[in-house]
């Protein structure tokens, strides 16, 4: 097995957060040397021009970063993105963590079936969702809410403006026998 090529998944897998010296020994089952050797060598291959990642350190945590020197084009992408209106999926997000706040990145995942991470990143980077602090929970994930901008955003001058939810009704055994491409085409 190539264990670079694992360390390598882990630091991708772990993203922001980060992982420490003591679980990347524990988890690939090596001493803190040969942990060393390999973390060397991959940073060694990030460092050829042709990449565009490199392994840093903050604090006792390792993870995958960017180069700065591409910083101008990462930076494009992510206006591109802010002035887009918002996908259904960051929608969805915004609406679990409106409605459940303060709730877990996991939370977010269990409810809309899917991995929320990088849209639960877009939606920080556009101001519309913050971090609150940190979770009781093992791992002490951290706690999201929604900010004055998604207020702003919606129009509302409060979180009590949102429509409760209670008030949305859905007949399920209508919905259960709904064909949507039959029912759009008889309205016409």
């Amino acid at each position: 097995m190539n264990l670079q090529g694992v360390l390598e998944g882990l630091l991708f897998v772990v993203g922001n957060e980060g992982i420490s010296l003591e679980q990347l020994t524990e988890i690939l089952g090596i001493d803190k040397k040969e942990l060393e050797i390999l973390l060397t060598n991959l940073n060694l291959e990030y460092e050829n021009d042709n990449r565009g990642l490199k392994i840093e350190t903050l604090g006792n945590k390792y993870k995958l970063v960017t180069k700065k020197e591409h910083k101008e084009y990462y930076e494009k992408l992510v206006s591109v993105e802010k002035s887009e209106n918002l996908s259904q999926a960051a929608l969805e997000t915004l609406a679990v963590i409106a409605y459940n706040e303060p709730v877990t990145r996991l939370y977010v995942d269990e409810i809309r079936g899917v991995d929320s991470s990088h849209m639960i990143r877009k939606l920080l980077y556009r101001n519309l969702v913050k971090e609150l602090g940190r979770s009781d929970l093992p791992g002490r994930p951290i706690l999201y809410g929604v900010t004055d901008e998604f207020l702003d955003y919606l129009g509302l001058s409060s979180k009590e403006e949102l429509p409760k939810l209670e008030n949305i009704e859905i007949n399920s055994q209508e919905y259960d026998n709904l064909d949507l491409y039959e029912s759009k085409y008889k309205e016409m």
